[in-house]
């Protein structure tokens, strides 16, 4: 009998243009669908705030002390499903939802400039693609400095690297919430099948 696994999954309150955040609509159709019996999945809507997601994150990974936590985000740029290799510690200049940003511009200061997840994105996508889901699936290694990859650094910093960020484009471009959804549960299945198979759960891998 496998033992029951606890993932993370959020996604993010609307901003800018995004009156509707795909995002977190996407996230609560996951919901609906769950990971199976053996995964206990708890979903949470992040303010697009630097300092909620300074105070939220680790309150998540401490109370949830979850296997895997996977942020997901909406980009006005994205067509397909993807999948962020890495968060950046530097950059962040572009004002949030409370026209707040970080004095020092940075996550983690005196962090490591860039953390890789332990999940192999590349693998990932390959898989996913392959399973003939009819939403596809693409890689990137830049996360955009704002909430998205502030979000990304501070959860990989305070994981030790089990974290995964997944960039959705604007529901109905092309995909619909339900598609997206279908997606974000085959790509999140196989991050967890990933971490247990390479025990990763409990070193610290800071990428280069």
């Amino acid at each position: 009998m496998d033992q029951r696994k606890t993932v993370v999954v959020t996604g993010f309150e609307p901003f800018g243009e995004h009156a509707v955040n795909a995002s977190w609509i996407a996230v609560q159709e996951l919901e609906k669908l769950g990971l199976g019996p053996n995964v206990d999945l708890h979903v949470t809507e992040v303010p697009v705030e630097y300092q909620a997601v300074q105070n939220l994150l680790p309150s998540l990974w401490k109370r949830y002390k979850p296997q895997l936590v996977v942020h997901v985000g909406v980009s006005g740029m994205a067509t397909t499903v993807t999948l962020e290799k890495c968060g950046h510690n530097h950059g962040y200049t572009r004002l949030d939802n409370c026209h707040f940003c970080p004095e020092s511009e940075c996550c983690v200061e005196g962090g490591p400039e860039c953390i890789s997840s332990v999940l192999d994105m590349d693998v990932v996508c390959k898989r996913v693609n392959s399973s003939d889901l009819g939403v596809t699936v693409s890689v990137s290694k830049d996360a955009g400095r704002y909430l998205c990859d502030f979000t990304y650094y501070t959860s990989l910093y305070l994981g030790q690297g089990r974290s995964a960020f997944v960039h959705v484009p604007p529901l109905g471009k092309p995909y619909s919430a339900e598609e997206l959804a279908r997606a974000l549960r085959a790509v999140v299945l196989e991050m967890l099948e990933q971490v247990e198979r390479s025990g990763v759960t409990q070193h610290c891998h800071h990428g280069q």
